[in-house]
């Protein structure tokens, strides 16, 4: 499985000043805080529901994410990824987690930024490979059951595809049940 993104939800009351990211992923970079090549940070807070603030890395992206008019901090995995599907999806999940942890952990954050844990968005970045489809999901169901059952326990949640619009990256909505 390949271009795998996740996103992960932020709780209220929600982050009101994306911009206040910037100089946290700044530090980041000159920290070397995450693995891989980070390089810059890129603000596009300005866009209204849009891709917020960007932490651009040679191997991923990380945003502060406002798609589909939601915040949430969302990982983009930008290179190759030679294991399993299963192992793919867990690899980017277990990235984004330990970003979001690390990010509600910053000082001048504190107690105004939160991800849930209970609700994800797996998104498959390539049009080509993943087409917005029944077909695609039906294709990855076993490996999304899988690690949907490793996140949430076996059967304690619900994955639907998440737009229907053909165009639209192809992308499941996970919800844990109450």
């Amino acid at each position: 499985m390949q271009h795998v993104n996740i996103k992960l939800f932020a709780e209220p009351p929600y982050l009101e000043d994306l911009a206040s990211v910037i100089p946290v992923f700044h530090r980041w970079i000159q920290e070397m805080s995450l693995p891989g090549t980070l390089i810059d940070v890129a603000d596009y807070a300005h866009v209204p529901k849009g891709p917020g603030v960007f932490l651009i890395a040679h191997e991923y992206h990380l945003s502060l994410d406002q798609t589909g008019g939601r915040l949430g901090l969302l990982f983009n995995r930008r290179v190759g990824w030679d294991g399993s599907g299963v192992d793919a999806l867990r690899s980017a999940f277990e990235f984004v987690s330990s970003a979001a942890r690390k990010l509600e952990q910053e000082p001048e954050l504190s107690g105004k930024l939160k991800f849930g844990s209970s609700e994800l968005e797996i998104i498959l970045n390539d049009r080509l490979l993943y087409p917005n489809t029944d077909s695609t999901f039906d294709a990855i169901a076993d490996d999304l059951n899988a690690f949907l059952g490793e996140v949430f326990g076996p059967g304690a949640y619900t994955a639907s595809r998440a737009y229907a619009d053909p165009r639209a990256r192809f992308a499941v909505h996970a919800i844990k049940k109450a």
